[in-house]
């Protein structure tokens, strides 16, 4: 890569960073973190790029969910297992409805970095330091919570470590095994008001599989696992420098603290440090792009990040907001197929229906988050393009962030278990209700 270097991203406009009074203590982390065992390898990345390519071709689909922000009090194994659970009921539903291999990327071990939209915050005539992240500082409104800590960086790999040998384990012991999908339900299911469809498709399906063993005359192998790719968004530089290195018997430079880091629309300016850092590296790639994208910047962006064109390796993640897509995305597409440029396109219905409520609550509204995805589904095939996912905000715990649903939560609704420290998630029921509805959408 010419003039390029895991440390050149330095020479560059650097925005969304923390600020550490104390170099020595940053230098001191940074050599630590710099010689701890990456957090994922060379081929599983090049075998992500690979399902992603597929993606771009329609040959398979994506679904990216997970919280919007991890902590590292949430480290522990019913979050990590629930989170595993709902991303897997969701892709048993998408995959018995389109027909198509599902690509399953978590937004966790890794996603503890925040964007903020400014570098302080007041309260009662007290300024301190935005909270960025458990990997940057602590949520705590005080003065020693709120003061960047580099040696947090280190107990955000561990963090990350931890979740992703969990994942690991669970899968390789057969927790995500087809041929029992009744081992990944929830409590919950009984009283959503989409249990009989769900539990009827179920049944289909172990009803097919056995059927085909019978013919076969043989256990069918490599249903008892799934392939699952860890994702965040690359916005703590020194972190990602840090885990970024050659490998042997490898060319280049990979990210080996995720599979798939993204840039958000906060640092994906064609002179930040993020895009050059990132711009270096073998990893597939996400963007996030919105409205404000304009076609020298949306060509640049994929030029300078993808400048052979490769198959699978941008993925770009769009966010309008349902009354907006409409008038957006057409444009998008055709600016990239003028250019013969090569994408998967993904929609994130979350960000651009984001409102506050009369109580004072950040929420989305089912209903618009469900009406981005149908309308993005009906663009891209008017417009002869494919939409090869979906990226949701989503969590496995049993949380009223996001009205409507099947439950109809109402305002009043979210006092009673708004956990979130950022923003506002789909729940379990409500994530589930998504698959569906991607279903119906998809074969109507």
């Amino acid at each position: 890569m010419k003039n390029w270097s895991p440390q050149s991203w330095t020479t560059k406009e650097i925005r969304q960073q923390a600020i550490y009074k104390d170099e020595d203590a940053l230098n001191k982390a940074l050599n630590k973190l710099s010689n701890m065992p990456p957090l994922v390898t060379s081929w599983e990345i090049y075998k992500l790029k690979q399902n992603l390519a597929e993606v771009q071709m329609g040959k398979r689909f994506l679904i990216q969910g997970g919280d919007c922000a991890e902590s590292f009090e949430d480290c522990n194994s019913p979050i990590i297992s629930n989170r595993i659970k709902v991303l897997l009921q969701m892709s048993l539903v998408l995959i018995h409805g389109l027909k198509m291999p599902i690509v399953r990327i978590g937004r966790f071990a890794g996603q503890y970095a925040k964007p903020r939209s400014s570098n302080d915050e007041t309260k009662d005539g007290i300024t301190l330091p935005s909270y960025r992240g458990d990997i940057v500082n602590k949520i705590g409104f005080t003065a020693k919570d709120r003061e960047p800590d580099p040696a947090r960086m280190l107990v955000g790999h561990a963090s990350s470590a931890m979740t992703l040998n969990f994942v690991r384990a669970l899968i390789d012991g057969g927790f995500a095994d087809i041929r029992h999908p009744e081992y990944w339900n929830l409590a919950w299911i009984e009283h959503s008001g989409q249990s009989t469809e769900y539990q009827e498709m179920m049944k289909k399906i172990s009803e097919s599989i056995g059927f085909t063993e019978i013919l076969a005359g043989r256990r069918l192998g490599n249903l008892s696992r799934v392939d699952f790719y860890s994702s965040h968004e690359a916005l703590h530089l020194h972190y990602e420098q840090a885990l970024t290195r050659k490998v042997p018997r490898q060319e280049g430079y990979f990210n080996l603290s995720t599979h798939f880091p993204w840039i958000g629309l906060r640092t994906n300016q064609l002179n930040s440090a993020h895009v050059e850092l990132l711009r270096g590296i073998n990893n597939p790639i996400g963007i996030k792009v919105g409205a404000e994208t304009t076609k020298e910047h949306l060509i640049g962006l994929c030029r300078t990040l993808n400048p052979t064109n490769e198959a699978g390796k941008i993925t770009l993640i769009h966010r309008f907001g349902a009354k907006n897509i409409e008038s957006s995305l057409p444009k998008m597409i055709k600016i990239l197929q003028e250019e013969d440029i090569g994408v998967v396109w993904c929609c994130d219905p979350m960000h651009g229906n984001t409102e506050s409520t009369s109580n004072g609550f950040k929420t989305r509204k089912f209903q618009n988050i469900r009406k981005e995805v149908e309308l993005a589904m009906d663009v891209h095939k008017s417009e002869g393009s494919i939409l090869g996912g979906v990226h949701l905000e989503l969590t496995g715990e049993n949380v009223t962030e996001c009205l409507g649903g099947a439950r109809e939560l109402c305002e009043k609704d979210l006092e009673r278990a708004y956990k979130t420290q950022v923003d506002p998630r789909l729940n379990y029921e409500q994530s589930l209700e998504m698959a569906m509805a991607i279903v119906s959408k998809y074969n109507s």
